[in-house]
């Protein structure tokens, strides 16, 4: 069973920059079966763009979307880990924070991202959050 966030996290996970716009960032989405993105200006990590955020705080906002960023979308105050940390520190501040995605960080560096799917199957595989998480997402 994994013990540190590095055992679990994503490695490489889709990062952009502020300026990205909104669509592509989603199509990426789409196309790699993903919900998030690393946000990063100048190697540092600025924020987090959900597919929810991009729904909520662009789509939602109607009109053309053309000129939007993935900057304008993100949350920016962010809860991370080192990958070093106690998998039971990233389950504790996902549950507190209410937090689906958790980005891991090492001196300031993104090196990756821990979502709740990833916590369901190495904690409880057998469980039906664990089963769906391991499921092949819909086409």
């Amino acid at each position: 069973m994994a013990q540190q966030a590095r055992d679990v996290m994503t490695i490489r996970p889709l990062a952009v920059g502020p300026g990205t716009g909104v669509q592509q960032v989603a199509a990426v989405m789409r196309d790699e079966s993903i919900g998030a993105a690393l946000v990063i200006d100048n190697g540092r990590l600025r924020g987090l763009g959900t597919d929810r955020d991009l729904t909520m705080r662009i789509l939602a906002d109607g009109g053309d979307v053309t000129g939007r960023t993935v900057g304008e979308a993100c949350s920016s105050e962010l809860v991370t880990v080192a990958p070093d940390d106690d998998i039971d520190r990233a389950v504790q501040l996902m549950h507190s924070e209410a937090l689906h995605r958790l980005p891991v960080v090492d001196n300031g560096q993104p090196v990756g991202i821990i979502a709740l799917d990833d916590l369901a199957e190495e904690r409880d595989p057998d469980s039906a959050l664990g089963n769906i998480s391991a499921a092949d997402p819909n086409a």
